[in-house]
């Protein structure tokens, strides 16, 4: 028997809650994984709360990321004992997930994980501080440098946006923070913003074309601010969208596209390739030690994790919370 967050539904309820289940009710992948550590993010919390249809098919356990050891594997990738990770490809919302004791998952789903991370600092840094990395890449490929200017970080206070803010700072950029909860500034210059703005001057309808400023800008927004983002970044600067948390929308025009150049680059995290995830996750050892993550990192319980999920949603969680699946 193992514990789980196990979501369901019927016509009239939708529940999430710490079960029990056999191991003989897992699914029938290829590699059985002791799980350690998993975490929370955003969709994690959109499924264990059900605000958002992003669980496809019930029951389901929740959690997108997990790590741990291989207690049985079909795989050749794969022995008892390794230490592996997974991260993305539909966890927690077409497969079941990591917020759980033990995980049967797909062999192309998994990862060795890299010589010099620990399962907690992975979760630590999670899908969301992947997809940072994934953002702080796509700018480097498009000529973005410390040397050319501010980079622009909305977001800030989320996931993505701590672990971005950290990342640019560990590389020498001068990065400026964009958050809707002004009192926590002080933690984000600790991780490294140079500055910290009101997302109200990015948040509502603006010109097609602002002063140029940003050199490159990380946005998980979307919606407004990544309209006035890309109006306001310099020519031939690049932007990496990667979120929606202020809306799906894009109320944008061509201007800054075709008049300045800039590249607006889609960061998809949930599928992609091994090559590119190992590429990746060698830069977050680098680039975004587990010491740049203490100070906004919680570590947290599986029950513990039910009464936070419901806070993501309110805008009440900064930075990374790890979830001790064992604890």
């Amino acid at each position: 028997m193992f514990k789980a967050i196990y979501i369901n539904k019927d016509d009239q309820d939708y529940t999430a809650q710490i079960t029990e289940l056999d191991e003989s009710v897992l699914p029938d992948e290829d590699v059985l994984i002791a799980v350690e550590y998993s975490t929370l993010n955003y969709k994690d919390a959109l499924g264990i709360t059900g605000k958002s249809p992003v669980v496809r098919q019930f029951p389901m356990v929740a959690g997108i990321d997990l790590a741990g050891t291989v207690l049985e594997s079909r795989s050749d990738r794969f022995s008892a004992g390794d230490k592996v990770l997974v991260n993305g490809w539909g966890l927690g919302e077409q497969y079941w997930g990591g917020l759980a004791q033990k995980a049967r998952i797909n062999a192309d789903f998994v990862q060795q994980m890299p010589a010099g991370l620990t399962g907690k600092h992975a979760m630590a840094v999670g899908t969301a501080g992947y997809t940072a990395m994934l953002c702080v890449m796509a700018l480097e490929s498009q000529g973005v440098t410390p040397d050319k200017g501010e980079v622009l970080v909305t977001g800030a206070n989320g996931g993505v946006g701590t672990t971005a803010i950290a990342i640019l700072a560990n590389l020498g950029y001068d990065v400026v923070a964009s958050t809707g909860r002004l009192e926590q500034a002080d933690t984000l210059k600790a991780l490294g913003a140079k500055e910290v703005i009101d997302r109200a001057t990015l948040s509502e309808p603006g010109r097609p074309l602002a002063k140029e400023r940003w050199a490159g800008v990380v946005d998980s927004v979307g919606s407004h601010t990544l309209a006035n983002a890309c109006a306001a970044t310099q020519s031939e600067g690049a932007v990496a969208a990667c979120g929606l948390a202020q809306g799906m929308d894009f109320p944008a025009t061509v201007a800054p596209f075709i008049l300045r150049g800039v590249k607006l680059m889609g960061i998809n995290s949930v599928t992609q390739t091994l090559a590119v995830r190992e590429k990746a996750w060698a830069r977050v050892i680098k680039d975004l030690p587990e010491s740049s993550l203490s100070t906004i990192t919680k570590k947290v319980t599986l029950a513990e994790a039910l009464e936070v999920a419901p806070q993501f949603l309110s805008g009440q969680v900064q930075g990374r919370i790890v979830v001790d699946v064992n604890a």
